[in-house]
């Protein structure tokens, strides 16, 4: 999914809608792919946290992740607000999803 030569065209580079769009088709995907990954690990956490007094919202680990974040999105040039926004919505979905796997009778095995 890049150049007709298998090379990634950047963004200054593009000189094409097409270019532009194939170039986030192939970010889209590895994106899923990494938030496939980093899924596992939360569907990991709440297993490990089932034996324990730990519940799914932990509000410094939140804050510090927020921090790290915003952070690495100025090094990038991202916008650190944008960045905050995705990752507060994906932080709560989680939140959300090991809270229900955590109810007595909730977590599946």
């Amino acid at each position: 999914m890049t150049a007709s030569d298998g090379q990634i065209v950047p963004p200054e580079k593009c000189t094409r809608m097409e270019e532009v769009r194939r170039e986030i088709d192939r970010i889209d995907e590895r994106m899923v792919e990494l938030l496939a990954e980093r899924f596992a690990y939360v569907d990991r956490a709440w297993q490990i946290k089932m034996g324990t007094s730990e519940g799914a919202t932990v509000p410094w680990r939140i804050q510090q992740v927020i921090d790290k974040v915003r952070t690495k999105a100025e090094k990038h040039g991202l916008p650190p607000e944008l960045a905050e926004a995705l990752w507060r919505q994906m932080i709560g979905w989680f939140i959300q999803y090991e809270e229900e796997n955590l109810r007595p009778g909730g977590g599946k095995k």
